[in-house]
């Protein structure tokens, strides 16, 4: 189910979602980094954007459904440190901390996760707990 999001944007970027992720899970612009592609990855989640997330997932390793986990919301982003992943980059690896609330209470997901371009476009490949 997708959230309507007003006001500021859920990658913690300080924009609003209409000028921050938005226009990426609509298709309208691309990422220029991997860490923007993380961010935006993050904040579709949160919001329920898991075309964007299928979308954005390379190929060779994304799973046939990306549903979102029932009873989960994303509630904060944390980035830790980055690692190449810049616009003349060809690969690059984001470190992050994703907050949530379940039934059982809040947890945090830590991840270290690895992006590579293809052609023009970041997509993620995979991720580990540091």
């Amino acid at each position: 189910m997708v959230t309507p999001v007003e006001g500021p944007c859920p990658c913690d970027s300080g924009l609003t979602y209409a000028d921050c992720c938005e226009p990426l899970h609509d298709g309208r612009a691309g990422a220029e980094t991997a860490e923007r592609l993380m961010r935006s990855r993050y904040a579709a989640y949160a919001v329920g954007r898991t075309d964007h997330v299928f979308r954005t997932w390379h190929p060779r390793t994304r799973p046939a459904d990306v549903e979102p986990t029932p009873g989960l919301r994303w509630t904060g982003l944390t980035v830790l440190a980055a690692e190449a992943g810049g616009a003349d980059d060809a690969e690059g690896t984001v470190e992050f901390e994703a907050a949530y609330e379940t039934a059982e209470g809040p947890g945090t997901l830590h991840e270290r996760s690895r992006f590579v371009r293809r052609g023009p476009r970041w997509v993620y490949v995979d991720g580990d707990e540091p």
